[in-house]
């Protein structure tokens, strides 16, 4: 796959994820953080998990893993550096400086891009992962499950993790907010439950393929729809 380029689009200069409470609790290592709603409700953020190790849920995600694996959102690094660790080929994305950052110094690749940029190999990932509630990136499921589709070489693997309630479906304006209520920029967000994900993934013309939990996490496997002849990715220039 080569190594990682500077994406050709540059990331907008608010960026949320490189707000200070964000950054200030990767390199603590944990908490407090959470997302809060314009109403104020507040969703704790586990840091602490996402910076630790892989746990038992971690390794089963990645033993399901299949090639060259594409993290999206891949925070302080956790499961590409047990990737890389293992052999596997793997690069992790993520808007935050910190959380890139943190990748590398743990041992993994990474790159400091959204999805929705241009990335390398864009159309030749044999695995997706969509950990951590981040089927929630950019607050339109439909529209990243559309991304997904083009960023996966046909018949990838996608593995995401729901929120572990089948009843969540909502989208929704949030920022991330540190122990000192010191709030970043509002950005868009979404949660989903296994079903709602579910819908909207056949809706799009992807196949569910698996779902599971492990200690109360929950997950999907999907495999995305067809691929036109239009959509035929070309080999990027190295």
């Amino acid at each position: 796959l080569g190594p990682p380029r500077t994406p050709a689009c540059p990331l907008p200069a608010a960026d949320p994820w490189s707000a200070d409470p964000y950054a200030d609790a990767l390199r603590a290592g944990r908490g407090p953080l959470f997302l809060r709603r314009t109403d104020g409700w507040l969703l704790p953020l586990d840091v602490e998990r996402w910076c630790a190790e892989p746990d038992p849920a971690d390794l089963d995600v990645l033993g399901r893993c299949e090639g060259a694996v594409l993290d999206v959102g891949c925070g302080p690094g956790r499961l590409v550096a047990a990737l890389g660790a293992q052999g596997r080929r793997a690069l992790g994305i993520d808007v935050s400086e910190a959380a890139v950052a943190h990748t590398v110094r743990r041992g993994g690749r990474a790159l400091r891009a959204s999805v929705f940029d241009p990335l390398p190999a864009t159309g030749r990932w044999d695995t997706a992962l969509l950990m951590d509630g981040n089927i929630g990136i950019g607050g339109d499921p439909a529209v990243l499950l559309h991304r997904m589709a083009r960023v996966l070489r046909a018949g990838g693997l996608l593995l995401a993790e729901t929120v572990p309630y089948p009843d969540v479906d909502e989208r929704l304006t949030v920022r991330v907010t540190g122990p000192y209520d010191t709030p970043g920029a509002p950005f868009p967000w979404a949660r989903l439950g296994t079903p709602a994900l579910l819908h909207r993934a056949r809706a799009s013309g992807w196949r569910a393929e698996a779902r599971w939990s492990t200690d109360g996490r929950t997950f999907v496997a999907l495999r995305p729809p067809p691929r036109t002849a239009s959509a035929t990715p070309t080999t990027p220039h190295r």
